[in-house]
């Protein structure tokens, strides 16, 4: 006969490729679910955006797209501890576990394709976190920029007061088939203290090395000097006016924390991050390197809660309920953790007994149990 016992952890059963194939069903199932119902409530905020500038659903799509990437990166941890306790849930009502306990196995081994597919999580949570997220969200404020500031110059409505980034504003009276501007106003508050208004009977958008820019024709430059308050005005044939906010400035400014890479964050430039941006920069580094442990830690609660409760309705809804509000409790903790360290770094630590802690406490309870179940009588 075959000793139970004998097989190496190493060896995939067929039961074990039955419930993690039941788990990385589920996993998908339920992630896809919840990151399609977070993406439609976000990108509602830019519908408006896409109306207004009359932009294809394929730009809509391609910008709340780069999104993506965040989404899941915070939502994967609780779609791991929600489909955990579902499965193995419904394995105990179904007498599934029953059976796998008679046949020799341990909680260990029965709880071995939950923790490879926490195992992979934390593997896709650390790359999301490192790599994809930083990235997605630096092309989407990228993009973002283009839209709102490239872009809408080339959407002049006709009898509409058009605000572009950079302090201008564009009114024209109409546009004719060949795309020739008419009765063109333009307020151009770019210096401050010095506004001008720039009037021209006719013009064309043309593209330019920042983005759009205007070809004035036959019209005036009108501007108060500040000093005596007289009101200058230069008459002209020809003017080119940039439309477009120039990019080499937030091309020099310093990235948002969401956007920094790894090595940006734990190497700011002093000339660009102040020291109380300098913490945050930090702690928001350990962050994401740490972070990924909560899927085993969420996922060994979820184990313990279905495994080591008695199979009795009562105790078993009463132990389900408490690995909720746990993971409720850790969610709300690592959020508080997090913004102590960000003012002070010493605290940073924490963030490492929030996210990984439990996942020691729990592997050391679930090998615990297994010695003692060994240790039984036959």
């Amino acid at each position: 006969m075959q000793k139970t016992g004998m097989r190496s952890p190493f060896t995939i059963s067929r039961l074990d490729r039955y419930v993690f194939g039941q788990l990385a069903l589920g996993l998908a199932v339920t992630t896809i679910g919840l990151v399609a119902l977070i993406w439609l409530t976000q990108s509602l905020r830019f519908i408006q955006l896409i109306i207004q500038r009359g932009l294809s659903p394929f730009v809509f799509v391609h910008l709340t797209g780069l999104l993506l990437p965040s989404f899941v990166a915070v939502i994967l941890p609780i779609t791991v501890f929600i489909v955990t306790m579902f499965v193995y849930t419904r394995l105990t009502t179904d007498r599934e576990l029953v059976v796998m306990r008679a046949s020799g196995m341990s909680d260990g081994s029965i709880a071995r394709p939950a923790l490879a597919m926490a195992a992979l999580a934390m593997v896709v949570c650390f790359v999301l976190n490192v790599w994809l997220v930083p990235a997605s969200l630096h092309d989407f404020s990228k993009f973002e920029f283009q839209i709102r500031n490239k872009v809408a110059a080339f959407l002049l409505e006709p009898g509409v007061f058009t605000p572009i980034p950079g302090h201008i504003t564009v009114y024209i009276q109409s546009r004719d088939k060949h795309s020739v501007l008419h009765g063109i106003l333009i307020e151009d508050s770019r210096q401050k203290g010095e506004p001008a208004t720039i009037l021209a009977r006719t013009g064309r958008l043309v593209a330019g090395p920042n983005g759009p820019e205007v070809l004035l024709r036959d019209g005036s430059r009108e501007q108060i000097d500040p000093k005596t308050g007289r009101l200058n005005v230069l008459s002209f044939q020809r003017n080119l006016i940039d439309l477009a906010q120039s990019s080499t400035e937030t091309d020099k400014s310093a990235p948002k924390t969401s956007e920094a890479t790894i090595w940006q964050l734990f190497h700011p430039n002093p000339a660009q991050i102040p020291p109380a941006t300098r913490l945050k920069w930090h702690a928001e580094a350990w962050r994401r390197l740490v972070t990924p442990f909560a899927v085993m830690s969420y996922t060994l609660i979820a184990l313990l809660a279905v495994l080591r409760s008695p199979f009795r309705r009562q105790s078993g809804i009463i132990a389900l309920a408490g690995a909720v509000l746990g993971v409720m409790a850790l969610v709300a903790l690592g959020i508080g953790v997090d913004s102590l360290a960000a003012r002070q770094n010493g605290l940073i630590p924490l963030i490492f007994v929030v996210a990984a802690g439990p996942a020691v406490v729990g592997t050391v309870l679930l090998l615990r149990g297994e010695r003692y179940t060994r240790a039984q009588p036959a």
